[in-house]
């Protein structure tokens, strides 16, 4: 089980990783303006136990950002909560006046979360049992 704690962009580097290739459905996203969190449940392609060969392993996992002062997306179907979408990168660009800046997320086929928050508070957490999957993703595919 991995947990792992980001408070800068080089701990957001290493949480990107192992949240890489994730796929996350639409409806398991969302944004508590009051609390100022926002959180995705991912289905995590497990790559620190990946070889060569499958099978492979993927685990629910909760990824989440604390003081979060809004959220914009770009194409990314809110109206089709079953939509799946694939996570290529999570980073982050510091304001101009630190500790904020803005997280980005982005998705396969051109979808883009952007979080604009107070300070860098991310959370990976895996949550739930690994299950097998017999594909790897492939970025040169």
């Amino acid at each position: 089980m991995l947990k792992l704690l980001a408070e800068d962009a080089a701990d957001l580097e290493i949480m990107a990783a192992a949240a890489q290739d994730a796929l996350v459905r639409v409806r398991d996203v969302s944004y508590d303006s009051k609390a100022r969190r926002f959180t995705a449940l991912i289905n995590r392609f497990r790559w620190e136990t990946a070889n060569a060969h499958a099978p492979y392993e993927r685990i629910r996992t909760a990824l989440s950002f604390e003081s979060v002062l809004g959220v914009k997306s770009r194409n990314v179907r809110r109206d089709a909560p079953d939509a799946l979408a694939s996570m290529l990168s999570v980073t982050f660009a510091p304001a101009p006046e630190p500790p904020g800046g803005e997280v980005r997320i982005t998705l396969a086929g051109g979808g883009e979360i952007a979080l604009e928050v107070e300070c860098l508070e991310a959370l990976l957490l895996d949550v739930g049992p690994s299950w097998n999957t017999p594909r790897r993703p492939d970025h040169e595919a």
